[in-house]
């Protein structure tokens, strides 16, 4: 047999793809041409990814000629099925071997867990590769993108049309068509700065691509941007932060990049710093340029998709764009300075929030009373309360500007601007900014006090209003982000340590909004805790997200504990004795306790000191009214060490005492005891949930 390896290449030739799909479309395409080696038995080297706007493509080194042959043992049915009672084979036997393709001269016998069984070892010969290999159209055709369009006459759906497949094994193309698309040897070079290229052998593609103007690899062609924007930085004693976002999305919107620089007029630097960045950075993907201390300076730096040949007309045509942009932008802020702040909030009072719980500024006004209850709550002092209280009367009002309606991703952002022009303070406006974060799941959180609460309660009113408008989220299915939204609550509540009883302030919410549909616009109602568990749900991901063990955060959770706050510090706490060794013995004796204690058949927690029998009972009586006289004052840390000390109390307890006795008074005074230790356990965690190994 030909052992002689050779490389594979695979290259999907396809219009311009959005540059967001570009790098998962290429990682999907390797990670599942490599689960295809794997099935196939095909061994390699190496493979390497490669992607432009126009291609996907992989190349897979070192690949033999045939796949491996295989031998596998293939279990049968147990002996004393495969014998009949004269020792000869049964038709399961036969049946067997003859689904293998083999018979029952084959069969040979094992011993697997006292039983013995029938076995056969099956050959099968490895095929030509080339063969094996046309089996990647169902993997070029199986990659899912998260938008398809379909072309032509043709059912088939893609990211973007196939104009070309390219599909060679060495030198020999591997035959498969896709559509009309006949694969080949042949593909294209820089749409402008390139010809038709053919491959002699798979081994030559990145070069053969080089000579056209193309860098397939986009690690590569990132590195050239980074560098280009370096020297360009360098000579000018600039400062240019490359945004990891922007500089990918760069990246893949090119083919060849070239850097350049182009200018703007030093007036438009009157327009707030924000509205220039996000003309530059989102419409036209522009990298903003600024001085060594970090002031904005009138000029961009953008790649073109090409060579430096007549790069003065790309830069005219850069720089005119941009210069439209500005000019409205420039137009929008002085219009926006003509409005007023309560204008603005009386607009909002035609503004749909949703069409099923109503406007915007019945939203605020909701908003208002939540930020409250919970202000009230975590001890913000009066100053801070009434700080919050103007923020809630007016946070949304920049939506109606003309700013964020041309630049939506600038909301908040042109609130605390405009509120400062306007004369509000410092605290509000930032208030204002910050009650949009944090943005993405794990982005940045408000740093304010005033703005936490209200992005807590900005983010609160939306979970309480659509789960009592039924449009609870399922599945992957969450249009209104409330998902991210309450993860937000979650991590500002941690990084804020604020005493967060939900239950409790859902209860007072609900009452305040409820005595007035008028105003409020909308009837609260969680009748099955459906917000309760949806909490739950994000505190279970948050704490999993920190590496605590699935039985840790499921006992936290358990727990009577209603401080969200103290969830967290319960989690940490039991995490870090998990390695202690008193761990397991105590767990197990307050497990122990605990499971008694639920056969507590009325929640009379009167002790009667004088039905105790032994003295066991009475020093755990003493110990226990030590732990709960000092319970509500101790750190939980306290309180969880002192529980952990009362496991010789209660081992002692059990040696000499029988809880569950026919006498109804002794037995119900015994159980209140383990009551009370129970009702302290399940203050930090419920115990009995943890895994003792």
């Amino acid at each position: 047999m030909n052992k002689m390896a050779k490389d594979v290449l695979i290259e999907i030739g396809l219009e311009e793809m959005p540059a967001h799909v570009v790098v998962p479309s290429m990682n999907q395409l390797e990670a599942k041409v490599a689960t295809f080696f794997e099935e196939q038995h095909l061994s390699y080297d190496n493979i390497r990814a490669y992607s432009t706007p126009r291609r996907l493509a992989v190349l897979i080194e070192a690949v033999p000629e045939r796949q491996a042959d295989i031998e596998e043992e293939i279990k049968g049915p147990a002996k004393k099925i495969a014998l009949d009672a004269e020792g000869n084979w049964s038709k399961a036997a036969q049946g067997f071997v003859r689904g293998q393709g083999l018979t029952t001269d084959d069969i040979t016998f094992k011993e697997l867990n006292g039983v013995e069984y029938v076995y056969a070892t099956k050959k099968t010969t490895g095929k030509q590769t080339i063969d094996v290999l046309t089996g990647l159209k169902e993997v070029i055709t199986s990659l899912t993108f998260p938008v398809t369009m379909h072309w032509n006459k043709y059912d088939f759906e893609y990211i973007r049309p196939i104009h070309w497949v390219v599909a060679l094994f060495g030198e020999e193309v591997i035959p498969f068509e896709i559509l009309d698309v006949k694969t080949d040897r042949h593909s294209r070079g820089h749409r402008f700065l390139g010809h038709e290229v053919t491959f002699k052998r798979a081994h030559d593609y990145v070069e053969t691509l080089a000579e056209q103007s193309v860098i397939a690899d986009s690690a590569e062609r990132q590195q050239l941007i980074v560098n280009q924007i370096s020297a360009i930085a360098e000579k000018n004693k600039w400062q240019v932060f490359l945004d990891e976002d922007l500089l990918e999305e760069v990246t893949n919107l090119v083919e060849y990049p070239t850097a350049f620089v182009g200018n703007f007029a030093k007036q438009y630097l009157e327009i707030p710093e924000e509205v220039l960045v996000t003309s530059m950075k989102e419409h036209q993907r522009y990298f903003d340029v600024r001085t060594e201390d970090g002031q904005l300076l009138p000029h961009f730096i953008s790649v073109r998709n090409g060579n430096d040949v007549a790069i003065e007309n790309v830069i005219k045509g850069n720089e005119k764009v941009l210069t439209a942009r500005l000019e409205d932008a420039e137009f929008f802020y002085q219009e926006d300075q003509k409005l007023t702040i309560a204008a603005c909030v009386e607009k909002l009072k035609h503004v749909a929030f949703h069409e099923k719980i109503g406007s915007i500024y019945e939203k605020m006004t909701r908003v208002g009373v939540i930020a409250q209850i919970i202000g009230e709550t975590v001890g913000l002092s009066s100053a801070e309360l009434t700080d919050l209280q103007r923020a809630s009367e007016i946070y949304k009002f920049d939506l109606v500007t003309n700013m964020v309606d041309e630049f939506p991703e600038l909301q908040g952002i042109m609130g605390e601007k405009y509120a400062l022009l306007q004369g509000e303070k410092a605290s509000v406006a930032a208030a204002i900014r910050e009650h949009y974060l944090p943005i993405a799941s794990e982005g940045e959180l408000p740093k304010s006090v005033v703005g936490s609460v209200l992005a807590i309660a900005d983010k609160l009113d939306s979970v309480l209003t659509f789960f009592a408008a039924g449009m609870v989220p399922s599945g992957s299915n969450d249009p209104y982000a409330l998902r991210r939204q309450t993860y937000g609550i979650i991590r500002i509540i941690e990084a804020k340590q604020w005493h967060f009883p939900f239950e409790k302030l859902q209860r007072a919410i609900q009452e305040k909004i409820n005595e007035d549909q008028a105003t409020y616009g909308i009837m609260l109602s969680d009748e099955n805790n459906l917000v309760s568990d949806f909490l739950k749900a994000r505190l279970r991901q948050h704490l999993a997200s920190r590496d605590i063990r699935h039985d840790v955060i499921e006992a936290v959770l358990a727990s009577e504990q209603k401080d969200v706050s103290r969830l967290f510090q319960a989690a940490e706490l039991v995490s870090q004795h998990l390695a202690d060794q008193e761990f397991k013995p105590s767990m197990e004796a307050l497990t122990r306790v605990m499971n008694l204690a639920k056969k507590q058949e009325t929640k009379n927690s009167d002790i009667q000191p004088e039905l105790f029998e032994n003295e066991a009972e009475k020093a755990l009586f003493e110990a226990v009214t030590e732990v709960e006289a000092n319970f509500a004052t101790n750190t939980m840390a306290e309180n969880y060490q002192a529980l952990v000390a009362l496991h010789p109390a209660i081992e002692a307890y059990f040696d000499q005492t029988m809880v569950m006795v026919d006498d109804a008074s002794i037995r119900a005074n015994r159980l209140a005891l383990l009551a009370k230790i129970s009702k302290m356990v399940l203050a930090i965690a419920s115990l009995d949930q943890l895994v003792t190994k």
